[in-house]
């Protein structure tokens, strides 16, 4: 019993302060419920015994007495006790979301703090962090007193974004979640795109007796509630129907957040609050209810490394098994520790293998260890070095020390197939890391030769011929692409939708990729500065400028764009011009200029004039602009050979700018 009570203290702790995980759920039921008969059968709790008090979180900061205590739920797998608890009085079965429960207070329509359950009676208050987090209004209608209390949860999809960019190791969304509240900027905590969710009104002085009344109430305050479920007549068909929808909605990934369980409580508030006390447990206040995980037994065969971002993380490769209703043959073992704790070997290792909360396939044990647990030197991805972290808590990760590795570009290949981007339906970040860490996919290019693949696609997990099929057809009609579009799939940096319509409505493509590569057409023409080539377009800027053509002059960008440009399409807008003073003149610019910010805002205004501006002189030059008239450059000397007239910039403002003779 001491060693059960220590263990699952010290993995709580962890678990509800954003540290890395000790146990799996699944490990960590299983060892409360063994106290608990211990507890049950000896007559004898020990002190601190987690049976007997709320699992607490240590976040650092200024502690708060919560108004009204935030006691814990007692909890059952058994379908049974449930019925039994209700007592056929109406209850609500809504989620028991995998968050950081936080109790949020309200006066005069104003937020007044934000506290963390800690250990159920006092809190830390996070109130400088309100803004950060999704679904906390700073103001509401109502003008009274009251206190909600609500679950901090990160989707499965903001969690896999984040491990993506960020490279840093958290076991799952919870635990992003509860660190993410340790962080004292707050811009940061915004990026983790935290969403708190009230699950029960605590208090108002209005008279709402009815728990289903007041969720609806506070959904007409403008916040986002919990989902429900009522059941007027909770016998076993009501409740069994009941948990089966929220069940299918778990297992076919409807809900987009971290579940572990549902929370059954009574409609009749009143009635609720009449329990007694127990073990920190009201209870009336409400019943948890958690699925029976089904593990099975299988045999490992092989351990493939997978790169996102800048880690490595191992994935266990077994023999198939039948969970849940579904086939499952791979889970992910986070990092080097969690292969370390749970002992796993080489391949012909005995697993135990779940489903944790019917979705995520997870390693629980290992029931018999073969041969040797090896970690390679190398990227899967890119074959450069590998090395180990150890973070300060003590966690074991491995990383990619390749900067430029394809696996760690993951986040522009998302933008590049966006639907603002080339909109190549059907590839999502998951399916693009499979490309990549397969070696189908290095560059942008590689997209467009993914068909020499189709055969290996449509056989991979998750996928068939007609998902292959479509991703192949949406492939090929994203070759016919707008030129906005296609700079925007570029991933130039500060070069946005808007900007590229901007510049695009300045220049042809084919010039501007030609002017920001421009190195001067004769000894005398030196390349503009990066920050002054397209500075002059409205809306650009020295900054926008200086990235766009800083990341064309960047030869291996400029090499895997000429690649890519070989498998499309482009179009481009038509530049109408704006007016016609220099209709059907072509003029060449040389030399410096004094009226105009450079020769690029020249050239943009002669062919928003109708004119053509040519990069060398020709029979067909109408004018070479060149404020040194009598210079012996090459230029002056090919106008001169060729009779073409070499005005000053005055002289060209005078005849075809905006002052008049």
């Amino acid at each position: 019993m001491q060693q059960l009570v220590r263990e699952l203290n010290e993995a709580s702790e962890t678990y509800y302060n954003g540290q890395s995980e000790l146990m799996t759920d699944y490990e960590w039921d299983a060892r409360f419920d063994e106290l608990k008969r211990l507890e049950t059968e000896s007559g004898t709790t020990l002190p601190d015994s987690p049976t007997q008090k709320v699992s607490e979180d240590t976040i650092s900061g200024q502690k708060e007495e919560h108004e009204f205590a935030a006691l814990s739920l007692a909890k059952t797998k058994q379908t049974s006790e449930l019925i039994k608890w209700a007592e056929d009085r109406p209850i609500w079965i809504s989620w028991k979301l995998d968050g950081l429960t936080l109790v949020v207070t309200y006066d005069g329509g104003r937020l007044q703090k934000v506290v963390t359950r800690g250990n159920g009676h006092i809190g830390t208050n996070i109130t400088h962090l309100s803004k950060a987090i999704n679904g906390i209004p700073q103001q509401i209608g109502y003008q009274g007193h009251i206190v909600i209390r609500g679950e901090a949860v990160i989707s499965y999809e903001d969690f896999e974004r984040f491990l993506m960019e960020s490279g840093e190791d958290y076991a799952n969304p919870r635990n992003l979640a509860s660190g993410s509240l340790t962080l004292k900027d707050a811009e940061e905590v915004r990026q983790r795109h935290i969403q708190w969710i009230p699950f029960t009104l605590v208090y108002t002085e209005l008279d709402i007796n009815s728990w289903g009344d007041r969720m609806a109430w506070l959904d007409e305050q403008g916040f986002k509630t919990v989902e429900r479920l009522f059941l007027e007549h909770p016998d076993d068909s009501a409740v069994e129907s009941g948990i089966a929808a929220f069940t299918q909605k778990v297992t076919s990934k409807q809900n987009p957040y971290p579940v572990d369980g549902l929370v059954i409580c009574y409609d009749d508030t009143a009635y609720a609050q009449t329990g007694s006390v127990t073990g920190h447990h009201a209870t009336r206040a409400g019943l948890a209810f958690k699925w029976q995980d089904e593990a099975a037994d299988t045999v490992l065969q092989e351990i493939e490394w997978s790169c996102a971002a800048s880690t490595i993380s191992p994935v266990a490769i077994f023999q198939p098994v039948e969970l849940e209703g579904t086939t499952v043959k791979r889970a992910s073992l986070c990092n080097i520790s969690e292969c370390e704790r749970l002992g796993i070997g080489g391949p012909g290792t005995q697993l135990s293998v779940i489903k944790a909360n019917k979705i995520i396939p997870k390693v629980i044990a290992v029931t018999q260890s073969v041969g040797a647990f090896e970690v390679p030197h190398e990227c899967p991805v890119c074959h450069a070095e590998a090395k180990i972290r150890q973070s300060e808590s003590g966690t074991k990760t491995l990383h990619c020390m390749n900067a430029a590795c394809p696996a760690k570009q993951l986040k522009k290949f998302a933008r590049f197939v966006s639907k603002e981007g080339m909109n190549i339906d059907g590839i999502s970040e998951q399916t693009l890391s499979k490309f990549i860490n397969l070696g189908w996919v290095s560059e942008y290019a590689d997209i467009y030769e993914l068909r020499q693949h189709i055969l290996d696609l449509s056989r991979m997990e998750g996928f068939g011929e007609k998902s292959a099929s479509n991703i192949m057809r949406s492939i090929e009609k994203s070759r016919n692409v707008e030129a906005h579009r296609l700079l925007y799939a570029l991933n130039i940096p500060l070069c946005g939708l808007d900007v590229c319509k901007r510049l695009l409505s300045a220049y042809s493509l084919s010039d501007l990729v030609g002017e920001a590569t421009k190195q001067g057409a004769d000894l005398f023409s030196q390349p503009a500065e990066p920050q002054d080539v397209f500075a002059h377009v409205n809306g650009i800027g020295p900054e926008k400028s200086a990235q766009f053509v800083c990341w064309f002059r960047d030869g291996g960008n400029l090499a895997r764009y000429r690649r890519l440009l070989e498998k499309l399409q482009v179009t481009s807008p038509e530049l109408a011009p704006t007016g016609n003073r220099c209709e059907g003149l072509t003029f060449v610019i040389t030399g410096d200029v004094h009226h105009y910010k450079n020769r690029n805002e020249l050239k943009a205004y002669i062919e928003s004039q109708g004119g053509k501006v040519a990069s060398a002189v020709s029979g067909s030059t109408s004018y070479l602009i060149n404020n040194d008239v009598t210079s012996t450059s090459g230029k002056n000397k090919k106008a001169k050979e060729l009779n073409i007239p070499i005005i000053s910039e005055d002289e060209f403002l005078t005849a075809y700018g905006l002052i008049d003779n």
